[in-house]
């Protein structure tokens, strides 16, 4: 019996976009030697993940240090020249005021049993997201806490933790195979694959195209 709710933030609660994110994208691009907004935001991004990867332990580095590590290196690799605090600014207003899916607010409505969000970000930008929307949670679990990422065990261990359920009494909702799909697996969480675009294959795994399908599985419709 499913007594708790594991969700992923950033691409499943908050969208990749909004009016911050355009500012940052456009400010990289046009102030370094990247070409296009599209190959700025490819960079970023696989950036990003190679930072969370290598983050672990005492080699962790919160997302803030990592956006700071970040933008050293796009001075140094590709000549950006910029206003390095104000563009740190400008993720973190991202973090916390990204615009939330169309599907997150009735899920959270319909939703009765408690919502835990697991996320990368830190606790404080997520909390403020959560109020800004009206949506209520029991918890925010931040790989700040365990130092490490997803998809490493320890963060779902520790969310495991928090809520006092055992594995099998979750499911934990995320967009990525990589992080979500594999890394609550590994904890022994049933994953659910939210695939808003339909363009991902994941035979194994529970996918959904909106929140609000997975209710069936929490028998809380």
């Amino acid at each position: 019996m499913v007594k708790a709710v594991f969700m992923d933030y950033t691409g499943t609660i908050i969208q990749e976009k909004g009016a911050d994110l355009e500012k940052i994208v456009s400010r990289i691009w046009k102030n370094s030697r990247l070409e296009t907004a599209e190959e700025t935001v490819r960079y970023w991004w696989s950036l990003i993940k190679m930072m969370e990867e290598k983050s672990y332990g005492d080699a962790f580095l919160t997302e803030d240090e990592i956006v700071d590590c970040l933008l050293e290196r796009l001075g140094r690799e590709k000549g950006l020249d910029d206003d390095f605090s104000e563009l740190h600014k400008l993720f973190q207003r991202f973090w916390m005021y990204a615009p939330v899916f169309d599907d997150v607010k009735e899920f959270f409505e319909k939703c009765h049993l408690p919502i835990y969000v697991i996320t990368n970000n830190g606790v404080c930008y997520v909390q403020e997201c959560m109020e800004q929307n009206g949506l209520e949670v029991a918890g925010i679990i931040s790989g700040e806490m365990v130092r490490a990422y997803k998809p490493h065990k320890e963060v779902f261990d520790y969310a495991l933790k928090i809520s006092g359920c055992a594995a099998r009494e979750v499911i934990h909702i995320g967009d990525s195979v990589v992080s979500d799909v594999n890394g609550a697996s590994a904890a022994g969480i049933t994953p659910v694959l939210i695939d808003r675009k339909a363009k991902v294959q994941c035979a194994d795994h529970k996918v959904i195209h909106r929140l609000t399908e997975a209710l069936e599985y929490l028998d809380c419709v």
